[in-house]
């Protein structure tokens, strides 16, 4: 029940045509609008703290990207608490942390999903050290490698006034970051505390997803910028 509960989160596969779908694809041409003047070609996703749905927008970004044909990596780097794993029901252990430490190669890491053009890159086991693992020079050139093999890398991680490891994955080669909220849970003074640790990084804030909204008793998504 759990899985099938994990697989309905991607709503953007499973039914490409609501309401919700059509919003996530909206995002994707704000998006898209948004880097006319420079390449987004690896974006971060972050929020505030816990429980923004966070994940469940990453993974479901990477689905629309990857349905207009790109190819697209999602990668999970909450080292911590780990989700893309159970949505794409994959392997957790052939991951990222494993990548890190060299227990294998960067090319038997990711893996395809039954969406064509999406890979993702799971977290790998928990490891003792995931702040230092993430904001290694190690991080920075996979990152530097998958690039060269993706058309878009989409990143999530961790809520930003929490942990420091979105932060330190943000000065490795990142071109932009998205900030997810939730209606009625994040406070304005959340959402400040997430911006002023983000400026720091000097990564663009491309914009911002407010999730929960209720309209008609169904969730959608709003993406500004």
């Amino acid at each position: 029940m759990k899985k099938r509960t994990e697989r309905k989160q991607l709503i953007a596969y499973n039914d490409p045509n609501s309401p919700v779908s059509e919003q996530f694809k909206t995002i994707r041409t704000n998006i898209d609008f948004s880097s006319i003047d420079s390449t987004f070609k690896t974006i971060l996703i972050t929020s505030p703290e816990a429980g923004s749905g966070k994940s469940t927008i990453s993974a479901n970004l990477a689905v629309v990207f990857a349905q207009q044909g790109k190819k697209t990596l999602l990668i999970d780097a909450d080292l911590r608490k780990p989700t893309i794993h159970k949505t794409f029901s994959k392997n957790l252990y052939t991951g990222l942390s494993a990548v890190l430490t060299d227990e294998i190669s960067l090319e038997e890491s990711y893996q395809s999903t039954e969406i064509d053009n999406l890979f993702v890159l799971t977290s790998g086991a928990i490891p003792p050290n995931p702040n230092e693992m993430l904001g290694s020079k190690k991080m920075a050139s996979v990152l530097q490698e998958l690039q060269q093999s993706f058309d878009l890398i989409l990143i999530d991680t961790p809520p930003v006034t929490i942990l420091s490891d979105a932060l330190v994955i943000a000065k490795n080669n990142t071109d932009g970051i998205i900030m997810v909220t939730r209606y009625a849970s994040t406070s304005k003074d959340k959402i400040k505390q997430a911006i002023n640790a983000i400026n720091v990084t000097h990564v663009p804030i491309i914009g911002a997803v407010l999730n929960g909204v209720s309209e008609k008793k169904s969730n959608y998504y709003s993406y500004t910028y």
